[in-house]
C-alpha cells in the first residue's frame, strides 16, 4: 500500500492535474469494480475506454499503468488492478485535501469488457436526472449516492464538447441554458468558443478550485454555475436540492458522506476467490 501511495506522490509532482482522474475512473462502473475499464480493445471485444460516458471524462489510465508496473516489480501477481484502482481513487482524494476511507482489498480483475454495456449503464452529462438515478439504483446505490458521488467533480476538468451546448444554443433555442447563471458565460465562452476546434479544450469542473477536494462544487450549484447540465440538475430537483444546499454549507458532512458512498461503490460487482484473475498488465488479460 505504501508503494502505491509513493507512486501516486511521484506522479503528482510531475503532473498535478492527473490526481482527480483516479476517482473518476473508479466511478465509471458498468459491470462492476473489476478493473474492466482499464482493458484495451482486442479482437474478442471492444472495451469501455471509448464508451461515450468514458470518452471525455475517464482519464489517467497511464497513471494506473505506472503504479501497476511498480507493484509487479515488487510483488508479482499479488495486487489486482481492481484493488490498485480503489486505492488510487482514495489516495488521489486524500492528496487533494479530501477524506480518507478504508479500502478493503482482495478484489480480482475481470476477463472482459463491453463498450455497449458501458454505454447503456453509465450516466452521461447529457442525460436527465431520472435516467442517472435509475442507473445508480440498478447498481445498488441510491439517490443520495448520486448527489454525493457527483461531488467527485470538485476536482478535474471537462472537455468543452460535454457542455458547450449550454453556452450558445441550448436545445435549439439559439440562447444559453437558462439554468446557467449568465455571470459564468464570459469565461466559459473564452475557453470554449462556438467552433468545432474548441471541442477538446478543457474547463474546470469546479472553478476556482479544480485541483482541491472541497465543497465548492455544491456552492457553485447553489449559485447556478455548475458546468455540466447533469450537475446543475441536482439543484433543480426537490429530491436532491436540499442535500446540495446542506453540502454547500457543511464540507465535513460532504466529506463523511463521500467516504461512505465510495466504500459502497467500490464493492459493486467485485470478483473474489477463484473468479477472474490478477492481471500482469491492467490493459490486457493474462
Amino acid at each position: 500500500m505504501l508503494l502505491v501511495l509513493n507512486t501516486i506522490l511521484k506522479i503528482r509532482l510531475r503532473e498535478s492535474a492527473a490526481d482527480g482522474t483516479h476517482a473518476k475512473i473508479s466511478g465509471h462502473v458498468s459491470e462492476g469494480c473489476d478493473a474492466s475499464i482499464l482493458l484495451d480493445d482486442t479482437n474478442d471485444f471492444k472495451g469501455e475506454k471509448n464508451a461515450l460516458p468514458n470518452r471525455n471524462s475517464a482519464r489517467g489510465y497511464e497513471v494506473i499503468d505506472s503504479i501497476k508496473a511498480d507493484v509487479e516489480k515488487a510483488c508479482p501477481l499479488t495486487i489486482s488492478c481492481a484493488d490498485i484502482l480503489a486505492l488510487a481513487a482514495r489516495e488521489a482524494v486524500v492528496l487533494s485535501g479530501g477524506p480518507y476511507w478504508q479500502v478493503q482489498l482482495g478484489r480480482r480483475d475481470g476477463l472482459t469488457a463491453s463498450e455497449s454495456a458501458a454505454n447503456a449503464q453509465l450516466p452521461s452529462p447529457f442525460e436527465p436526472l431520472d435516467n442517472i438515478v435509475a442507473k445508480f439504483l440498478a447498481k445498488g446505490l441510491d439517490i443520495k449516492d448520486v448527489v454525493v458521488l457527483s461531488g467527485a467533480h470538485t476536482i478535474g476538468f471537462a472537455q468543452c464538447i460535454a457542455f458547450k451546448n449550454r453556452l450558445f444554443n441550448y436545445k435549439g433555442s439559439g440562447q444559453p441554458d437558462p439554468a446557467l447563471n449568465s455571470s459564468a458565460l464570459p469565461d466559459l465562452k473564452t475557453i470554449c468558443p462556438n467552433q468545432d476546434s474548441s471541442n477538446s479544450n478543457l474547463a474546470p469542473l469546479d472553478s476556482p478550485s479544480a485541483y482541491r477536494f472541497d465543497n465548492v462544487y455544491y456552492t457553485n450549484l447553489v449559485r447556478r454555475t455548475g458546468l455540466l447540465e447533469s450537475d446543475q440538475a441536482l439543484m433543480g430537483d426537490p429530491r436532491t436540492a436540499a442535500l446540495v444546499k446542506a453540502y454547500s454549507m457543511n464540507p465535513y458532512l460532504f466529506y463523511n458522506d463521500f467516504a461512505t458512498s465510495m466504500v459502497k461503490m467500490s464493492n459493486i460487482g467485485i470478483l473474489t476467490g477463484k473468479d477472474g484473475q490478477i492481471r500482469k498488465s491492467c490493459r490486457f488479460v493474462n
